[in-house]
């Protein structure tokens, strides 16, 4: 079989596939056209960063079997291109974050002692040591943004040189900060007002895309140090320039920008400029956060061995294919209904959970659910973070959140053939349930929501409404839907008995832009109105 490299990965890794008997073309500095046009007889292939696996790609891997990315991210792999062609797309995701962590910290020493500007300077013939005097990180407060894999490390060695460690992290439970040894903050105010040094490890979102802006500047202790080895745009860097210029801030390094240069073009080619990079006390690296001889070398190795088990017929995790040794006739749908159970949670919720128990009722039980399991936890990750969640990593992706993941199993059942129940154990003591079944040839059926019993069938937009259990709340709901011109497809609602609550769902064509929901949680009695997306 043939497997084509396109991007540079480590020697030895390319031999590990040599040796496997695969025949290898080291095909490097192509352009995208170039890879179009002769992708056609390949079996397999490895990319990095730069080459777009898209659906023109693939209209010409007719041969394609198995598609790896040395790495974590797969924003230049189309998965669901990938899917449709029956191809497996694998990636790495634990390869390389002790090289991101490495990386924020030592960034951290740079902003802290002037390591940057003292080289400069002498290089420049330039040896005045007083106007390079800086700060030692021992004692100091250091507070860490996103508190997951990279984060702990970071966490682990900032408190190895002797800096007390804070974070902030609303989706990790204080278990986990606990194991850490990082105190918990509640909000990020309460990190921003007492960190000497603030470094952020969470990925780009809706929430997180300009976390840190002009007003979050303000409230930070005047000459306050900033890393950004994470995500561009995590901080606004227009406020930023303004922030080192007055002093507020002293340093900043930073290793992403929101909108980055090209790293392949020749000095003199390069278009990019930036206000920051005028800045004595800015400090930057171009993305490096992955580059190191063992990242590089951990990444080879580990998309190589998935491209050479894929190619061989074995089953292994992938981003587009679960893993499962059960039967995937019976499993399939309820794969699919397990990943809508698991996205209900963050979506309905913000309460950090401790414990996720999944139990599995009648049929059901006399099979292997690991790959359901894997889905419900899929799913669930999948409303805290933008990054596509594999079945590799997911369940380590839960656990190290300070997660407990219980799986339970009874034949018995009353009213259906197979359930599946996901119980959700919070920190301040509740336990949220919901629950599922599959009717026929794939119908997904809520059962049961938070106390609510249900027969609702999932929908890729939802609408969750709890309401005081009177009349008229829904009519005004569905005319206001009307006014948006969106229409409903199906709708439910159950009692929860004692309460004098009411939980309706309504399955709609297209989702309430985000200015109008405020304008129906203002109907009164309303008291949530939630969108739930299993699109």
């Amino acid at each position: 079989m043939k497997i084509l490299i396109t991007e540079k990965i480590a020697t030895d890794s390319v031999q590990y596939l040599k040796d496997r008997g695969f025949e290898v073309d080291e095909r490097l500095g192509l352009s995208q056209a170039e890879i179009e046009k002769i992708v056609e007889p390949y079996d397999g292939l490895i990319v990095r960063s730069v080459t777009k696996v898209n659906k023109e790609l693939l209209a010409n891997a007719n041969n394609m079997k198995v598609v790896g990315r040395a790495g974590n991210g797969i924003d230049n792999i189309d998965v669901k291109a990938c899917t449709e062609k029956g191809i497996i797309a694998v990636n790495t995701p634990e390869a390389n974050i002790m090289a991101a962590g490495e990386l924020a910290v030592g960034l951290a020493f740079a902003v802290f002692r002037n390591i940057c500007y003292a080289n400069e300077s002498s290089r420049r013939d330039d040896f005045r040591r007083a106007l390079m005097i800086g700060n030692e990180l021992e004692g100091k407060t250091a507070g860490i943004i996103g508190l997951g894999r990279i984060g702990s490390i970071v966490a682990r060695k900032l408190k190895g040189i002797g800096m007390d460690v804070i974070a902030y992290d609303p989706y990790i439970t204080s278990e986990k900060f606990e194991r850490v040894g990082a105190k918990k903050c509640q909000t990020l105010d309460d990190l921003l007002t007492v960190s000497d040094l603030i470094t952020f490890h969470t990925p780009k979102t809706k929430e997180t895309y300009n976390m840190l802006d002009a007003d979050g500047l303000k409230k930070c202790k005047k000459g306050v140090r900033i890393v950004n080895a994470a995500r561009g745009g995590l901080v606004n860097e227009e406020a930023l320039a303004e922030a080192l210029k007055s002093g507020q801030v002293a340093a900043a390094g930073i290793d992403v920008f929101d909108k980055e240069p090209s790293y392949d073009k020749l000095p003199g080619e390069q278009n990019f400029s930036h206000p920051l990079l005028e800045l004595p006390n800015f400090v930057c690296t171009p993305h490096l956060g992955a580059s190191s001889h063992e990242a590089n070398h951990n990444v080879g190795t580990a998309v190589t061995e998935l491209v050479a088990k894929a190619l061989e017929g074995e089953l292994v995790a992938a981003i587009n294919m679960p893993s499962c040794s059960g039967n995937m006739a019976i499993l399939k749908p309820y794969a699919s209904l397990c990943e809508k159970l698991g996205r209900i949670y963050f979506q309905a919720e913000k309460a950090p959970v401790k414990k996720i128990q999944v139990c599995y009722c009648g049929e059901l039980a006399g099979q292997e659910t690991g790959v359901l399991t894997l889905s419900v936890l899929k799913g669930f990750l999948s409303s805290m973070t933008p990054e596509r969640i594999s079945f590799v990593n997911v369940r380590q992706a839960v656990e190290e959140r300070g997660i407990e993941v219980v799986e339970s199993k009874t034949t018995h059942i009353d009213r259906y053939n197979n359930l599946v129940s996901v119980s959700f154990f919070t920190e301040d003591g509740r336990e949220l349930n919901v629950s599922g079944t599959v009717f026929g040839l794939g119908t997904e059926v809520l059962v049961s929501f938070f106390g609510y019993q249900m027969n609702f069938e999932l929908a890729p937009i939802v609408i969750a409404m709890q309401n005081e259990d009177v009349p008229g709340i829904i009519g005004k709901v569905a005319s206001m839907l009307g006014e948006l011109d969106i229409n409903i497809g199906s709708m439910h609602w159950g009692r929860k008995p004692g309460s004098g609550k009411a939980q309706s769902f309504i399955a709609i064509d297209q989702p309430v832009p985000e200015p109008s929901v405020e304008e129906f949680m203002k109907i009164p009695r309303v008291l949530r109105f939630t969108q739930l997306d299993f699109s």
